[in-house]
């Protein structure tokens, strides 16, 4: 059986029998028309999986698009609306997002602003989206460089998370995920933290319970603060500067999966908690050698500072224009809302080169 996650607004199916509950869905309610959004990876590896499995999609009708952050915009959006238009989705019309990350922000921004909203539902099938993308109702586009930049928050019907997925990824798109992951205990769980650092080879975990994990972490954040007010900047650790690093290297022979660039913000991020007298140095030289001996250290020599300045200072975290950082309060609790001075953000950074 499917673990069960249920929040306020969604049923959330974990486990190899998850798309079992997505085809009890479709039996148990009508739509007027199904549209499938997918990229030539998920369309080639995962599309064949899902109709297996949920035969009453076999006559939905196809949307593919480009793969990989770069095609986050709003001219794919055009082209999905365009597609849903020619195929006359209406507003009892579904949507499927089977994909990664890009799939579900994309796919659920461009249903919640078709004709003022059509139903959604996500099947993530890269370890990133299942742990923590598709989860939490943030949906949205990259615009002018700047990550995630247009969007709104919106629900899908239902998510299912089949982990048999991930045997068509590669190691890099696993590593990638399993940063959200560490986030994940970080933050919040640092008997999972303990758990994970016996960690070798992420090809060896088992993904089910690890994803189970990592949703429930994330599911209760969430529950207190849906809108991002307040407590939920707890998910962003490690984000403020990985995020600008994503951004910054894009489209460079150096780019960064998220996940990568999440890891790398992470160690900086843990530096500045630690210079902030909130997570101990034995805690930061544990964080640190972990991440590294995961991930290697990434290349970011000859960076721009202030380019990479004008993409933190486009972070929607921020307060009256001041950056504002996710710290780890030691390890399994955060503070959020935290300023330092640009010369303290160099040290950081420099920290990191220095590894």
């Amino acid at each position: 059986m499917a673990e069960l996650i249920r929040t306020e607004e969604y049923p959330i199916y974990i486990g190899n029998d998850s798309l079992e509950a997505l085809s009890a869905y479709f039996k148990l309610n009508t739509f007027s028309s199904c549209f499938i959004l997918l990229d030539e990876h998920t369309a080639k590896y995962c599309l064949p999986i899902l109709l297996d499995q949920v035969p009453f999609l076999a006559a939905a009708k196809v949307i593919v698009i480009n793969s990989g952050e770069i095609n986050k915009t709003l001219a794919t959006c055009t082209h999905i609306w365009e597609e849903l238009t020619a195929g006359g989705a209406g507003r009892k019309s579904i949507l499927v997002n089977l994909g990664g990350g890009v799939i579900t922000d994309m796919g659920g921004f461009a249903a919640k602003t078709y004709k003022r909203g059509i139903h959604f539902v996500n099947v993530p099938t890269t370890l990133l989206s299942q742990v923590d993308a598709s989860i939490g109702g943030k949906l949205g586009v990259d615009f002018n460089g700047f990550k995630n930049h247009i969007g709104l928050f919106g629900y899908p019907n239902i998510i299912c998370i089949n982990a048999a997925f991930l045997k068509s990824l590669p190691s890099r798109e696993i590593k990638s995920g399993f940063a959200e992951v560490i986030k994940h205990a970080l933050i919040q769980d640092k008997i999972y933290w303990e758990a994970i650092q016996y960690i070798t080879d992420v090809s060896e975990m088992e993904w089910n319970s690890c994803i189970t994990r990592s949703v429930g972490v994330k599911k209760k954040v969430v529950d207190q603060d849906p809108f991002e007010n307040g407590i939920r900047k707890a998910l962003n650790f490690g984000h403020t500067l990985g995020h600008a690093f994503e951004t910054y290297l894009l489209n460079t022979e150096q780019h960064l999966l998220h996940g990568e660039a999440v890891a790398l913000g992470m160690i900086i991020e843990a530096y500045l908690s630690n210079k902030k007298g909130l997570l101990s140095d034995s805690d930061l030289q544990s964080i640190v050698s972990f991440i590294i001996q995961i991930y290697g250290k990434a290349n970011i020599e000859g960076y721009d500072w202030n380019q990479l300045l004008a993409c933190m200072g486009q972070d929607k975290k921020n307060v009256s224009n001041k950056i504002s950082f996710t710290l780890l309060n030691g390890i399994g609790d955060v503070v959020i809302d935290q300023h330092f001075e640009t010369a303290a953000i160099i040290e950081a950074v420099e920290y990191y080169q220095s590894l």
